[in-house]
């Protein structure tokens, strides 16, 4: 059984993130990204979808290699976590499961909103919540962007990275 009482820490080149979990909405999904996490899965992928006003996106195992660029966004684990889509609401702060039009095509890839963006509730997984690092957030949201190959205002025109996703006791957050 998973200890809820943990957090993850999420090292990037802007600050920390500390995020708590929502196992009683999304066990699998909580489960999935804390296996990847204690793997060193996240380490050196870098936040590849940047959109004002709305989320920051993640978790991308193909952003650790600059000639993949333009593939960027399509890299995951090799598996699929089923969707558990709950009534959390999608407020800043809160953490989700990116994922294609399929709904049961989460592998790795999440994202942090920026702003409310309630058109997401129900139809992507909502699996936790921002504890630390607000300022650390609204950085990273801030990062110049420029048209991405699908066209939309959201490629980082410098890399945010992410130097590791830590696993660690709740209690050991100041």
């Amino acid at each position: 059984m998973s200890n809820t009482n943990e957090v993850a820490v999420i090292k990037t080149s802007a600050g920390e993130l500390v995020v708590e979990f929502w196992p009683d909405v999304a066990p699998k999904t909580v489960e999935n990204f804390k296996a990847l996490a204690n793997k060193g899965f996240y380490d050196g992928t870098a936040f590849h979808r940047i959109v004002k006003g709305f989320m920051i996106q993640g978790g991308d195992p193909l952003t650790k290699d600059a000639s993949k660029e333009s593939m960027w966004g399509t890299g995951g684990p090799g598996h699929k976590v089923q969707a558990e889509f709950n009534e959390r609401p999608h407020v800043r702060g809160v953490l989700s499961m990116a994922r294609s039009s399929d709904p049961n095509s989460a592998g790795s890839q999440f994202f942090v909103c920026l702003a409310d963006a309630r058109f997401l509730d129900r139809q992507y997984t909502a699996f936790g919540k921002l504890l630390k690092g607000d300022d650390v957030l609204g950085k990273i949201g801030d990062t110049p962007t420029t048209m991405s190959n699908g066209g939309e205002r959201s490629k980082p025109l410098s890399r945010v990275g992410v130097e590791s996703v830590k696993i660690v006791p709740a209690d050991s957050i100041k």
